[in-house]
């Protein structure tokens, strides 16, 4: 099943990093043609680990499935000329710029001034146009004092880049609510997000500042344990490890079942004033409970474990590592071997080779989309995109080849070390 809600629409993506392309990559597995633009032989994040042994980068062609990709000159006036030309390309389809690129020649203003009802996003690190990555803006959000046993004197990092993430979907979120507006009343936008604004907003729409404010509290970090409720991580009898939630009441009753462990609790709330159907006073007890299910789930095999939580609908998961995850894990499972109609599917990239990749995580019914096109070599529809959106001639685009202003796939660094 594809989805082909956008076909109708062209982004031009000039990016690098995480959440402009995450955010490109969306909107194309919704059926947008998406193209990339990169400096010819790859910009800052072409090479970015992990790449394979030939050299290309996964991180690379995981962010940019389903594009065309155009190489082009970016540090030439003929090779920006190309690209705003792109940019504001004429018709509905067009005129929309996707980029995190704080350069004047991409700026709004710029854009504008030949088409009227240009769309741009661009994602910065802060609102006031200073630099900032994920990891700058998270560790003044105060989450690396809460994670894993640290402190403002010993942070611990979150190796999940959030705020790039959330940022990219809001993003796509931003562009097709502008379209929308654009389709009704011909008005283009201008849409800025900023990583460090996209981090700030989400603290406080989880209470975390009102928190701050309000209460004049300041959390401490717990470990494992999950704030405001019961949950922790526990070791089986064989050596393994699992993560066991008891949030809501339904899932603090179902815990309690499996383990037999409803006499001991009630003991337990009773010895300690606590009613243990609410969740914060599970969480006040959380390191009494904690030992309770550890004695469990320490006499118990995952074999068995597993068994009696799936009986009782237990909210648990194993730990894995990456690798264990897709050798092993069902839910990662490629089309046809899947219990469920999976996202993941066999995918030939170029310079990689076969691998699972997945569409969007979005279903339609019991639908789900698979990945319709790998990521393309650097450059690789360079000519196609000029001739199709610009209407240039083969003689044209011959012309811009010989001058060095594009180029075409032969000139993808990798792709020149494959052969060779």
């Amino acid at each position: 099943m594809n989805y082909d809600w956008l076909q109708s629409l062209r982004i031009v993506e000039c990016s690098a990093f995480i959440a402009a392309p995450l955010a490109g990559m969306t909107l194309a597995q919704f059926g947008a043609d998406v193209i990339r633009v990169d400096p010819i032989g790859g910009g800052i994040d072409y090479g970015r680990l992990p790449v394979v042994p030939g050299g290309r980068s996964l991180y690379w062609t995981g962010l940019n499935k389903g594009k065309r990709s155009a190489a082009v000159d970016l540090r030439r006036p003929e090779g920006r000329e190309l690209v705003q030309a792109l940019a504001v390309s004429s018709g509905e389809a067009g005129g929309v710029l996707l980029t995190n690129f704080a350069t004047d020649w991409l700026s709004h203003a710029a854009l504008a001034a030949r088409r009227a009802d240009i769309i741009t996003c661009t994602i910065g690190g802060n609102a006031d146009g200073s630099t900032a990555v994920d990891y700058t803006v998270n560790c003044a959000t105060g989450f690396p004092a809460l994670t894993g046993g640290g402190s403002i004197e010993e942070p611990v990092n979150n190796v999940v880049p959030a705020w790039d993430l959330a940022c990219a979907y809001q993003a796509a979120f931003a562009l097709l609510a502008a379209l929308d507006r654009r389709r009704r009343t011909g008005r283009g936008a201008e849409l800025r997000l900023a990583l460090s604004d996209v981090a700030f907003a989400t603290l406080s729409h989880l209470g975390m500042f009102a928190e701050a404010e309000l209460l004049e509290e300041e959390r401490s970090s717990i470990g494992n344990h999950v704030y405001g409720a019961f949950g922790r991580d526990f070791g089986t009898s064989d050596g393994r490890r699992i993560m066991i939630v008891g949030i809501s009441a339904g899932q603090w009753k179902a815990l309690l079942a499996a383990c037999g462990l409803e006499a001991e609790m009630a003991r337990l709330q009773l010895r300690m004033g606590l009613d243990f159907m609410r969740e914060g006073d599970r969480y006040r007890a959380r390191e009494e409970i904690a030992a309770i299910v550890a004695g469990w789930c320490a006499a118990h095999r995952l074999e068995d474990i597993a068994r009696t939580f799936e009986t009782h609908r237990v909210c648990w998961g194993l730990y894995r590592t990456t690798r264990d995850l897709v050798a092993n894990d069902p839910r990662v499972a490629v089309r046809d071997s899947a219990p469920v109609q999976s996202l993941f599917e066999l995918l030939d990239t170029p310079g990689v080779g076969f691998h699972r990749a997945a569409g969007t995580p979005v279903r339609i019914g019991a639908e789900a989309r698979g990945v319709t096109t790998p990521a393309p070599l650097l450059g690789q529809h360079t000519d196609e995109v000029l001739q199709g959106v610009l209407g240039l001639d083969a003689a044209a685009v011959g012309r811009l080849h010989d001058a060095g202003i594009i180029a075409g796939p032969a000139r993808d660094p990798v792709a020149s070390q494959t052969r060779s």
